[in-house]
């Protein structure tokens, strides 16, 4: 049950992470964004690694450092697919392949939940793409951009299963390695897109959020590190993939955007999910 408390307070912590680099990004370019609030959380991280101490294991660190590149990767080709146009299709394709790819996973390793566990990774999955959907855009879709969406969906779903594997390969006692492992590997890729990048310097209430946005998605990290030490990766990650939920929910709380009607049913069966799993 901690398990899927970690997870689900992970997937609420994200969701509000991104709403925060959402704000950034409207004022300093989003990849500037993306890799500063991964630099500026490294600190609390180090925080964090004394107070959840845990012997060093390179295994950890690998698998961590293999889910950093993974995530870097997934947020490039996302942005560029969603650059695109139709993104009424691509955030929830994407969303859902995130989703889809670690329960698979969990399940070829030999993991079997119960059956309402399943019914409600399932509920989760679906919930995803219905909140994902974009109220309005372009509909102009091509091979190349599904291709892509695809293809961030595949990268974000195994940066999940990368941290599992930390885990795993540490026998449940990574600690917070896998995140360093992570966080350290998205600055070092990411550096280099910041060059020619200086007259877009963040300040003010930007720099704010985005730095809240670091903590945050870093703390999110580290929660779901937390939740697949004590759980099945076949159902964490789905519950931990909600984070949409608390985007859409800030975005109507504090920006006053209308929620579509299919947002709203995703909302529902969102909280279904999460019930199923808890029994």
């Amino acid at each position: 049950m901690i398990g899927i408390v970690l997870a689900a307070l992970s997937g609420l912590v994200w969701g509000v992470g991104d709403f925060a680099g959402g704000k950034a990004s409207q004022r300093v370019d989003s990849k500037t964004v993306v890799v500063l609030s991964k630099a500026a959380s490294i600190p609390l991280l180090l925080l964090f690694l004394v107070l959840m101490p845990a012997a060093p294991h390179a295994g950890a660190l690998g698998w961590g450092a293999a889910a950093g590149a993974l995530g870097m990767v997934g947020m490039m080709v996302f942005y560029r697919a969603m650059a695109g146009g139709a993104m009424t299709i691509v955030a929830p394709v994407s969303a859902v392949t995130t989703a889809l790819l670690p329960v698979a996973a969990g399940l070829l390793s030999g993991e079997r939940p119960g059956g309402l566990a399943l019914a409600g990774a399932g509920c989760a999955i679906v919930a995803i793409g219905l909140v994902s959907l974009a109220p309005g855009g372009d509909a102009r879709l091509s091979v190349r951009l599904l291709g892509m969406a695809l293809g961030a969906g595949v990268a974000f779903g195994l940066f999940f299963i990368c941290l599992s594997a930390a885990s795993d390969a540490a026998g449940g006692a990574a600690g917070m390695w896998p995140v360093l492992g992570a966080q350290v590997t998205a600055v070092v890729l990411g550096a280099p897109l910041l060059r020619g990048r200086g007259a877009a310097r963040p300040s003010g209430t930007p720099l704010r959020w985005l730095l809240a946005a670091g903590m945050l998605d870093m703390s999110a990290n580290a929660l779901y590190v937390l939740a697949v030490q004590r759980g099945d990766l076949s159902i964490i990650a789905p519950v931990a993939s909600l984070y949409p939920v608390s985007t859409v929910l800030l975005a109507m709380l504090v920006d006053r955007e209308r929620l579509r009607p299919v947002q709203l049913a995703g909302l529902g069966l969102a909280a279904t999910a999460l019930v199923l799993v808890a029994s």
